[in-house]
């Protein structure tokens, strides 16, 4: 059940560098103990394999077996046979519990299809258009493997779904979402997220993009007109806040992550970031800039639009703790299965501050009622089981493998190209030294030789200064993978740019492959390919 790297673990954010040195198995066993009388192991829950967690944390399996065994010898958890190690009992909870409370015009004109939908500023049809075009090698960023979708696992989930559902259930539906897949969001973040939540506090939506929708209505009936946002930022991100009537100031971003001091200066009472994965440049927020963010909502009573849209996709680093589980009353919490299973399923979620609980549910309410319950059912059943994160699991090593094919195929055919954002997520940015021509001009010859790609400049409101494209790889083998990446560079000798030649994959900021990483397509509409 547990999902980690070389590093740490999602499993309850476990650190073994936080353990002192000759007592492993005691901080675990005290980790073990604090999760369960907190609740985010609730009695039930399933603990990870010992081999997995043994793994996740490279430590020996012994050492894990002997945290397992305090805990049964507390009585606290107990050994299931094929079942697993499962909790049984929790000591009385001493300490408050987590809130309960409830509390742009369309374009008119035809998609541009092809290599023309390069050659003017990006409509709100764009992303439309370049999904219409058929293309040899599809490396649009934010596209998930669709071949992984664990067809076999959902079929059996849902027989019994239907198997036990009660005639009542096929009526309307609580607009939060059921109840079954409000708990299992609950307990998914708090092992993997490290957020503390109620059932009562989680709105199912339609992706992300449904998200922002309705967190911009709800901010504009209470007076705010403008959500700052990351620049580079993701283009489908602003589309939505800017259909729904916001303005959306951009904020730099450096190595570091989204300049702070800048969003001060916007003026901006809300800001739509990406704190755990910036898109497209990669970079995770660090502690101090994290510090100064929490003071500036703290301050100003300001509001976090926290997307988390593919946390669980890393290879080489830590994760990244979420902010909602530091700031929990100036953050809204978005999150969907988009990136983890697929964007046709529409299934995200949403967690807000108590303020703006109420009016949420009922912008919800309002737009269709609630979503389809049978998806919500099925997904509950795949995510309490464990078998979301035994996927997630194979997926890190497949897409490690991926992510390494086009690293290597970059520094063979654009050994000018530094690339950012490969210790995570589901693609990649590369950018070019300034007198490259203009990423569009190289997105349109790529296209025209049948690879499609994202330009770096769509995704930003000011000039960035690099030319840059941003490659998704979840999708595509790694012998495809190095054949899109043959073509870019043929494509970007073409149009007379030294791509082809010239110094290394190095950095920019904190880019190469440390752990940037763009965002690559959301769950519909574009930008990292959708939200």
């Amino acid at each position: 059940m547990t999902s980690g790297s070389a590093t740490g673990s999602d499993f309850l954010q476990l650190r073994i560098a936080a353990a002192p040195a000759g007592g492993r198995a005691d901080w675990l066993a005290g980790e073990l103990r604090r999760a369960i009388a907190d609740g985010r192991l609730p009695v039930g829950s399933r603990l990870p394999a010992t081999r997995v967690l043994a793994a996740d944390l490279r430590v020996s399996r012994g050492l894990v077996t002997e945290a397992y065994q305090r805990l049964r010898e507390d009585g606290q958890v107990a050994g299931r046979g094929r079942g697993g190690t499962v909790v049984v009992a929790a000591p009385m909870a001493t300490g408050a519990g987590p809130s309960s409370g409830a509390g742009a015009t369309p374009d008119r004109e035809a998609p541009r299809p092809g290599p023309a939908a390069f050659a003017a500023p990006p409509r709100s049809d764009v992303f439309d258009a370049l999904r219409a075009t058929p293309a040899r090698i599809d490396l649009t960023p934010g596209l998930p493997d669709l071949a992984s979708f664990p067809r076999a696992a959902w079929l059996r989930a849902e027989r019994a779904v239907l198997a036990g559902l009660p005639s009542a259930a096929l009526g309307y539906g609580d607009p939060r979402g059921t109840p079954e897949l409000r708990r299992a969001v609950v307990h998914w973040l708090a092992r993997n997220r490290g957020i503390r939540a109620d059932p009562a506090d989680v709105l199912i939506v339609s992706g992300t993009a449904q998200a922002l929708g309705l967190i911009t209505q709800v901010l504009l009936r209470d007076g705010i007109d403008a959500i700052a946002v990351e620049d580079p930022g993701s283009l489908g991100a602003r589309q939505h806040l800017q259909y729904w009537g916001a303005a959306t100031p951009p904020v730099p971003v450096d190595e570091d992550g989204v300049r702070v001091d800048a969003l001060r200066a916007t003026g901006a009472r809300a800001a739509l970031l990406t704190p755990a994965h910036q898109f497209p440049t990669g970079v995770v927020l660090d502690g101090a800039r994290r510090r100064d963010l929490l003071r500036w909502a703290s301050d100003t009573g300001g509001l976090i639009v926290e997307d988390d849209y593919d946390a669980e996709h890393r290879y080489d680093r830590p994760p990244a703790p979420a902010l909602h589980s530091l700031l929990a009353d100036h953050v809204c919490y978005a999150g969907s299965v988009s990136k983890l299973l697929a964007p046709a399923l529409r299934v995200g979620w949403l967690l807000a501050p108590p303020r703006y609980r109420e009016a949420l549910v009922d912008a919800k309410r309002f737009a269709d009622l609630g979503n389809a319950a049978l998806p919500q059912l099925v997904l509950a059943r795949l995510m309490e089981s464990g078998e979301l994160e035994r996927l997630i699991r194979q997926l890190r090593r497949r897409h490690r493998a991926r992510r390494d094919a086009v690293v290597a195929a970059v520094r063979r055919h654009l050994p000018a190209a530094a690339v950012h954002g490969a210790a995570a997520g589901l693609h990649l940015t590369v950018t070019f030294p300034p007198d490259v021509p203009p990423d569009t001009e190289l997105a349109a010859a790529a296209l025209a030789r049948g690879v499609k790609v994202h330009p770096l400049s769509w995704h930003s409101q000011r000039p960035y200064g690099r030319p840059g494209l941003v490659l998704g790889y979840a999708a595509r083998t790694p012998g495809e993978l190095a054949e899109g990446v043959t073509v870019l560079g043929e494509a970007t000798r073409a149009v007379g740019g030294r791509g082809g030649g010239g110094g290394g994959t190095g950095k920019s900021g904190r880019g190469g492959q440390d752990g940037s990483g763009g965002r690559g397509g959301r769950d519909g509409s574009g930008g990292r390919g959708g939200p």
